[in-house]
């Protein structure tokens, strides 16, 4: 891909060729990436941007945490959701049955169900923006003693709020997100969009192409941190998720594509 002569923005179905998903690729022959692809006659190119590495029990209990004693807990990924079960089952803790869950998104919400009886809970969950997750947890700040497993990069945004709003929290790291090097991937042909799931996915890209010139290319976005990091970047937010009619990323370049002129 030529990071300063990318092509300008697709006007029919037929000019998208190419469409980089930076995340890896799907194990579901079935998966719904793969029906669009065929639909409308796509490549599609599968590359994890980043890499995540576990923190382990031995090292976290360095941060002198005490996870039963906290009541709700916040997560804002997969990722965070796998960490903090896999600590508990290494430390043997057994997290009450009464926890909150406030989630930034109904699918990571819903992800809760590999380790937890979901329908027997307290889960919560907001649109993918923090404002609409700070608005779910505001009634429960005064009562509740918040925990927030992260990486080392955490929301600082998210903090802020906590302690703005005098809320007991702690922010426990259980994992660390390292950029790949997928120089070969971006550079192996043309894409007329690349879509980012994580604002460390857009911060490894930058990484490895310094240079990159939007030139129309364009940029799918999944959550609003993500959006936010593209922007911060300096580019422009062209396919945004989740939404009302496009809670995927996949559904929303659906739509974006049957948006286009099939010429």
């Amino acid at each position: 891909m030529d990071i300063n002569t990318a092509p300008k923005e697709p006007k029919t179905v037929k000019e998208i060729q190419n469409i980089l998903i930076t995340q890896a690729k799907p194990d579901n022959e079935k998966s719904p990436y793969f029906e669009m692809a065929k639909k409308y006659k796509i490549n599609l190119s599968f590359a994890p941007f980043i890499r995540v590495e576990p923190i382990p029990s031995r090292e976290f209990r360095k941060q002198k945490i005490d996870i039963p004693s906290f009541t709700a807990i916040i997560f804002n990924s997969r990722n965070a959701i796998d960490h903090f079960f896999r600590t508990c089952e290494e430390m043997r803790i057994t997290v009450s049955p009464e926890v909150k869950y406030f989630c930034i998104t109904e699918s990571v919400a819903l992800y809760l169900q590999k380790f937890i009886l979901y329908r027997k809970r307290k889960v919560f969950f907001a649109d993918g923006t923090n404002k609409n997750l700070f608005e779910v947890i505001n009634k429960y700040k005064e009562q509740e003693k918040f925990l927030y497993p992260c990486s080392h990069s955490f929301d600082s945004e998210i903090t802020n709020w906590l302690i703005s709003n005098n809320c007991v929290y702690a922010i426990p790291v259980l994992y660390e997100i390292i950029s790949n090097n997928v120089k070969e991937v971006i550079e192996k042909q043309e894409y007329q969009i690349i879509c980012f799931f994580t604002p460390l996915g857009v911060k490894s890209f930058t990484e490895n192409c310094p240079h990159f010139k939007q030139n129309g290319t364009l940029i799918g976005a999944f959550g609003d941190n993500t959006r936010k990091a593209v922007i911060n970047a300096g580019f422009q937010p062209d396919i945004i998720a989740p939404q009302p009619k496009a809670p995927s990323m996949v559904s929303a370049l659906e739509s974006y594509l049957s948006g286009l002129k099939k010429k």
